[in-house]
């Protein structure tokens, strides 16, 4: 954990403290904002291990901040702290781009578990590949390449930009062909946590990296639908 780098962009100064000690403890060096629009300029100007991002903040909202820093930016892990404890805006931090999600209160030690898992996943870099068989580090499917190792994409010689989790998902479909998944079961490989009644975040990213892929999103080739399962990868290109 030594020399990890950590924004904290949160309005309350008793749990940006608290954060800031426990943080420290793990050998990470903090830098602070309290309210969005500093935040945001900060986390743009320099480059961090994590960013933790209240949601309810002076200026600018968490939400906005972490649509606006993944345009640019998208693997710095977000974990997004919140009051709220309504699951549709647990399912909007997901889906804007955050890594994970935490409500207040919350303990200490779970927000540790929780900052320790994401810097492992990280240095891990992250590939959900359940079958070692499978990992080779470039995949290709009819003019469709992965690469495994740059995190890179190309559809037809042209470059695809996804987001980390829309990345991790095609990584993990995709090194195994033919096998399906339930939204259940994609959320705690690449979320690394079971989100009971969050499987509309899966639907959204399927949707989306869909979008980024497929000719006819009505009529895909690559992901397909297991009906009454979840999602599977098409074993037949």
């Amino acid at each position: 954990m030594d020399n990890k780098t950590v924004l904290i962009i949160e309005d309350d100064n008793d749990i940006t403290q608290l954060l800031t000690i426990h943080l420290s403890d793990l050998g990470c060096k903090i830098a602070t904002a309290a309210n969005g629009q500093k935040g945001l300029v900060i986390a743009k100007a320099e480059r961090f291990d994590l960013v933790i991002l209240d949601l309810m903040l002076p200026g600018l909202n968490g939400m906005e901040i972490c649509r606006k820093l993944r345009q640019t930016d998208r693997q710095t892990p977000i974990l997004m702290l919140t009051a709220k404890s309504e699951e549709i805006d647990k399912v909007m931090g997901l889906e804007t781009g955050a890594d994970d999600y935490l409500t207040k209160p919350f303990s200490v030690r779970e927000f540790i578990a929780r900052v320790k898992v994401i810097f492992r996943r990280k240095e891990d870099n992250a590939h959900p590949q359940e079958d070692a068989a499978t990992s080779s580090a470039l995949i290709s499917y009819s003019g469709l390449e992965i690469d495994m190792d740059k995190r890179k994409v190309m559809l037809h010689n042209k470059r695809v930009e996804l987001s980390p989790k829309e990345f991790e998902l095609l990584a993990l479909l995709a090194s195994n062909p033919g096998k399906s998944y339930s939204r259940k079961r994609l959320l705690n490989l690449v979320w690394g946590y079971d989100f009971e009644g969050y499987e509309h975040t899966v639907n959204s990213h399927i949707n989306r990296l869909r979008g980024k892929i497929e000719e006819d999103v009505s009529n895909p080739r690559f992901i397909l639908t297991a009906w009454g399962i979840g999602y599977r990868f098409n074993e037949e290109l």
